[in-house]
């Protein structure tokens, strides 16, 4: 596929998350463009861990893919080849796009992503946790990350009652390029809420019983001490979805899985082959980075695409991190402003609406069958 019938662009993007449907979305208008994802609907994961505790939040989160585009086209598929821009899907068609977009992203362990394909499947599943939360007293989350610390400020802003402990085998909590400051201020503000910290001694193993299910929890430190529970959850363990790279381009990955990519986002010693998001070495892993990549990406290709304006190079961003407590609390580090952000800009930012409306806003097309009643 290189042009359709009216001789537009094609640009074949692999991957609706945060950076890819907005390429998709961005050049709808000035390109045939063909979106390829696993899942029926795109998942604004931000908001995942707020769901588990509040489930109507999963009609606002869990937004389909047809009503992304109004001129290109979903494919509800995967990539299981991709050598050069030629694609190859599981269903067994082929593309080959005069621009391709690889913005495949990563898997994350239950509820901070969730693996199922399918909707309504994802949310029961959620449902199902939330049921199995509810009814347990003790909570055990091993790992000390902005997933581990956001899930417990959920939990006990929710459940107040809940004990909720927190293992890692770092000595402080959120490795990272941050403040210390920021560590100071979220360990007050998890103490206030009663969560127990575990830190600087590593597990002899992980639970038996499987996460986020109603099970007795039983695990033991290398240091002796034994921590129960009536349900875990894994909060660590990021995986690249690259596996589908072939020849050349499996081979432009950096160490770290990710793909080598140049100040406009091209794959480096690739031609018209872009990569965005988590697989790409642009960036640290952040939804919000993701986003921006995908806008600034949008505007270059159009830009090829019609002849006008000047390419823009992006910039790899300061750190920056909001990690919330529940709505109301929780701290950041924000790039141009001293000291750490406290809870009051922490939930305005993020944690009273979880930034729903910036993913809504783009799902905007109406849905066929709600047109046609």
């Amino acid at each position: 596929m290189t042009e359709n019938a009216g001789g537009r662009t094609s640009v074949v993007v692999l991957g609706g998350g945060y950076g890819g449907n907005r390429v998709a979305k961005l050049l709808d208008d000035v390109a045939d463009v063909t979106l390829v994802d696993p899942s029926d609907a795109f998942l604004h994961n931000v908001a995942a861990l707020r769901a588990l505790v509040a489930p109507e939040w999963l009609d606002q989160i869990f937004l389909p893919y047809r009503r992304l585009l109004s001129n290109g086209r979903f494919l509800r598929d995967r990539a299981v080849a991709v050598d050069g821009r030629q694609v190859t899907l599981a269903s067994g068609a082929r593309l080959e796009p005069d621009y391709l977009v690889l913005a495949t992203g990563s898997s994350y362990p239950f509820p901070a992503k969730i693996d199922e394909p399918a909707a309504e499947t994802a949310k029961a599943r959620i449902r199902e946790a939330h049921a199995a939360l509810t009814g347990a007293q003790r909570v055990l989350l091993v790992g000390a990350g902005p997933v581990g610390l956001e899930l417990a400020g959920e939990i006990k802003s929710a459940y107040p009652g809940k004990h909720v402990t927190i293992a890692d085998v770092a000595p402080d909590i959120l490795a990272g390029p941050y403040d210390q400051a920021l560590r100071d201020e979220l360990r007050a503000q998890l103490d206030k809420l009663g969560v127990e910290l575990k830190l600087g001694t590593p597990l002899r193993e992980l639970p038996t019983a499987a996460p986020a299910t109603a099970a007795p929890v039983a695990v033991t430190t290398e240091a002796g001490e034994e921590l129960t529970a009536d349900i875990w959850f894994r909060c660590f363990g990021v995986t690249l979805q690259t596996g589908y790279l072939r020849g050349s381009l499996a081979a432009a990955r950096d160490a770290q899985g990710h793909l080598r990519v140049d100040e406009h986002l091209q794959v480096r010693g690739h031609d018209r082959i872009y990569a965005i998001g988590d697989i790409a070495d642009a960036d640290r892993n952040m939804a919000g980075f993701a986003g921006m990549q995908g806008e600034l990406l949008a505007r270059n290709l159009r830009t090829h695409i019609t002849g006008e304006g000047e390419l823009t190079t992006y910039q790899r961003h300061p750190t920056v991190i909001v990690v919330p407590l529940g709505p109301e609390g929780g701290a950041g580090q924000l790039p141009g402003q001293d000291g750490i952000a406290g809870p009051e800009a922490t939930a305005e930012i993020k944690g009273r609406a979880m930034m729903v409306e910036r993913s809504t806003a783009l799902f905007d097309v109406p849905d066929p069958v709600e047109s046609a009643a």
